[in-house]
């Protein structure tokens, strides 16, 4: 067994397992972990496919941000699990009955799986022309589709800018911070000296 097949059969295996401890476990926080491990598991299968790009897109998007996020999530918000599972509880034989479905589907999917032609050639020779996928995904999007993606992060930008505008409530019970109001205030206004006597205070 070559060492590429023993990384792929680790990473495969670690996949599956982090995959299955992160449903069936019963500690939230356990489940993101479980879930960090199936996320680093997978960031390896795309490097052997000569990905690394996703690969560290991965680890950086996913593991860095979002499963932290969770798993910050999980460990500050004070929740009821036992009232969870046990509205979970209620929908279990529907989510059996979906699982089984998809099941079915992947099973109908790899029957009839084939490679195509000179795909076993790709896979072994990740780098074409010399210029690694990473380099060329570079030159693809800063090059020939730079217009494009400029405009994909404006729109980013107003979809962004649009949600925090809709979701933007003033309340006036709340007090805010009045930036021009500390900026031209009177230093010698701001605080005012008083002669306590002794056992007085003030009124």
């Amino acid at each position: 067994m070559t060492p590429a097949a023993f990384a792929f059969y680790v990473f495969a295996v670690t996949t599956i397992t982090g995959g299955l401890f992160t449903v069936v476990s019963r500690n939230p926080v356990h489940s993101v972990l479980w879930l960090i491990l199936a996320f680093l598991s997978s960031a390896g299968l795309f490097v052997l496919l000569g990905a690394e790009f996703v690969a560290m897109l991965l680890i950086i998007v996913y593991v860095g941000a979002v499963a932290v996020l969770f798993l910050f999530v999980v460990m500050m918000l004070d929740i009821d699990f036992a009232a969870l599972k046990a509205e979970m509880a209620r929908y279990m034989p529907l989510a059996l009955l979906i699982g089984l479905v998809i099941l079915m589907q992947l099973a109908m999917a790899f029957g009839v799986w084939e490679f195509g032609e000179g795909a076993e050639t790709r896979l072994a020779a990740p780098v074409e022309g010399g210029i690694q996928n990473t380099t060329g995904l570079g030159l693809l999007l800063y090059d020939r589709y730079f217009l494009l993606f400029q405009l994909a992060g404006l729109i980013l930008l107003v979809a962004m800018i649009g949600a925090i505008v809709l979701t933007l409530r003033h309340r006036k019970d709340v007090k805010r911070q009045d930036i021009l109001a500390q900026i031209y205030r009177d230093p010698a206004k701001s605080m005012e000296l008083k002669d306590v006597k002794s056992g007085q205070g003030l009124s």
